[in-house]
């Protein structure tokens, strides 16, 4: 599932191809995605000029002067530049054609994205007004998160994994920074030092950047190829390693379940 590295790779790729294109076409071929696409899209936008491309969370939002495209990848789509005339797949549901003779191609195998219209404020929208801080951002700090822990009778992995407190943690970069904090992902939120705390921020800022500057690293192949940036190699040091040697101790990953989440971590590093 693309998470917000994944995202904010998308964005940066596809954002100098369509900044200031202006909008020839919209093919909709499949207009029942995760929410019906917007009747009328092409007239709202025919001749209009993309004016901005920006991410929140895992929203990317195309801001025109009558309004903002909303689009999300879902469980498994994804968005690519590709050039006039580019056959299209059984899964390509939205195509976004371009002044440029280029398109901005929504794949989507699963139908969980969304494309979505906003005549008003983006960040007023129902599915983005309750979303936590973005994790790289000066609000999001040790003393925040701290606060937002107290009471809390759930993991710190659930805790930092829920939109409503800070947006784009997902499963794999949860465990990568817990392991990175030293922090056990069972220990109670509440339970979680303010010294620890600010570690662990510090860690989700750290392994968040790392993975964003490992996906830019394909960005300058974006157009023409498989729309799918350099993520898949990051180095992990837990996810996915049950069993493996604890890059830290050498002793064995181990897997739990939490919140119905595959979790790994090292029972010794983490406390």
């Amino acid at each position: 599932m693309p998470e917000l590295p994944e995202v904010e790779t998308t964005c940066r790729g596809i954002a100098p191809h369509i900044k200031g294109r202006a909008i020839r076409d919209i093919i909709i071929r499949q207009p029942k995605l995760r929410w019906p696409v917007p009747r009328g899209l092409k007239q709202k936008l025919a001749g209009r000029t993309i004016r901005a491309v920006e991410r929140r969370a895992k929203y990317l939002l195309l801001g025109f002067d009558n309004g903002t495209l909303i689009l999300h990848l879902g469980m498994s789509g994804s968005l690519r530049i590709v050039a006039g005339g580019t056959p299209v797949g059984k899964h390509d549901h939205v195509d976004i054609v371009l002044d440029s003779n280029t398109t901005l191609r929504l794949t989507d195998p699963r139908r969980f994205g969304a494309v979505l219209w906003s005549s008003d404020d983006p960040q007023q929208h129902a599915l983005i007004a309750h979303l936590g801080p973005e994790p790289l951002s000066d609000t999001f700090s040790g003393d925040y998160l701290f606060r937002r822990s107290r009471g809390r009778k759930g993991s710190v992995k659930q805790l930092i994994m829920e939109g409503k407190v800070v947006v784009g943690v997902g499963n794999i970069y949860a465990s990568e920074s817990l392991f990175l904090a030293g922090i056990n992902p069972k220990r109670a939120a509440g339970k979680v030092s303010r010294e620890r705390m600010e570690r662990l921020v510090g860690a989700i800022k750290t392994v968040l950047a790392a993975a964003i500057e490992q996906g830019g690293t394909t960005l300058r192949d974006f157009v023409g190829g498989d729309g799918r940036p350099g993520y898949f190699a990051q180095q992990l040091n837990v996810y996915a390693r049950e069993g493996l040697p604890c890059p830290g101790c050498g002793r064995p990953i181990k897997q739990i379940t939490l919140g119905q989440r595959s979790t790994y971590y090292c029972p010794h590093c983490q406390r």
